[in-house]
């Protein structure tokens, strides 16, 4: 299996250097990005080269789960743990913590400090392969990105599968439907209105529609259902919903503003008549779930969420990118 990284790469999270375009911003500050999609390479240790199976990113750090399995870390102040990673099945990275997954216990490391021991630990019946933890969901909870990192959650929910935004969080349960909670200030709760909920609270509506899979990214969730449609939330400034957005509106039109070298002469634009003046539509918060309408129509299988994009696979092995 082959993973490739692109994007932002000035803390070496893609490691990658070599094929990165170095852009200077107007403060002079520069900003390594990697321009097109390029294969990472293995982390090699003293006696072979470790092939990934596995990759869990934040913005600025990377976690690797190799074959062997045990965790390479790259990215912003990236260090080895100081405990034995060999044996783990799974792990998450924030830009605080990371979490390891073993087959008899959970750890989290402050992965901003060289600790010895790991910030906190719990140990769980042994599991078989098939039948491990689904981080960020442990036995009787979750791993939360911020402190308190162990956060309990009800029995009666059932956790199928959950997702973390930036300070909210999406619940799936075995019987597919959706739970939410946290910071709901751009709507990405979906109950409808901005308001910040303490306990998980059903989005309503969702009833009786059952979900696949669920996602959440800075302040916008999305879901799949098990008809393969995809559901989306919250903000969308960016157009990281699918829906029209002035930020993706205001882009080409600065493009085209911009003086090219072959002429130095701006051509007005040309004014629209009375009769072809309409006022677009724009959405920059979308606080119930929307159907995403897509062409041509796609059965989607799985989804995520960057701070302010998303992207998702239709059952044709198809990417969508909003």
């Amino acid at each position: 299996m082959s993973w490739f990284g692109f994007g932002f790469n000035a803390f070496g999270q893609i490691c990658v250097q070599e094929k990165s375009v170095q852009e200077e911003t107007s403060d002079a500050v520069g900003e390594v990005k990697v321009s097109v999609p390029v294969e990472l390479r293995s982390h090699v240790d003293h006696s072979c080269c470790l092939k990934t199976c596995q990759i869990r990113a934040s913005w600025s750090r990377r976690a690797c789960l190799h074959e062997s399995r045990c965790v390479w870390l790259a990215g912003f102040s990236a260090s080895s743990i100081s405990n034995d990673t060999r044996g783990c099945r799974d792990a998450i990275i924030s830009e605080s913590h990371l979490t390891l997954a073993f087959p008899d216990r959970i750890e989290s490391w402050d992965v901003q400090r060289k600790d010895k021991t790991p910030l906190w630990s719990m140990e769980i019946i042994p599991q078989s392969e098939s039948s491990g933890v689904n981080l960020p969901l442990v036995p009787g909870g979750y791993i939360a990105s911020k402190p308190p990192i162990f956060r309990s959650l009800a029995p009666h929910l059932q956790a199928k599968s959950l997702a973390l935004g930036g300070d909210h969080v999406i619940l799936l349960t075995a019987s597919g439907a959706v739970y939410s909670w946290g910071l709901g200030s751009h709507g990405q709760l979906g109950h409808g209105g901005l308001v910040s909920e303490e306990e998980p609270r059903t989005v309503e509506a969702l009833w009786g529609v059952p979900m696949s899979s669920v996602a959440a990214g800075g302040w916008h969730s999305v879901c799949i259902s098990e008809g393969g449609d995809l559901y989306v939330w919250g903000w969308n400034e960016s157009g990281q919903l699918g829906l029209p957005s002035r930020g993706l509106q205001k882009a080409p039109q600065q493009k085209k503003a911009q003086p090219t070298e072959l002429s130095d002469v701006s051509t007005p634009e040309e004014e629209p008549h009375d009769g072809d003046k309409h006022e677009e539509v724009f959405i920059s918060i979308q606080a119930f779930p929307a159907l995403l309408d897509v062409n041509p129509s796609s059965d989607f299988q799985r989804a995520s969420c960057g701070s302010r994009h998303t992207a998702a696979v239709t059952s044709t092995s198809d990417i969508d990118l909003s």
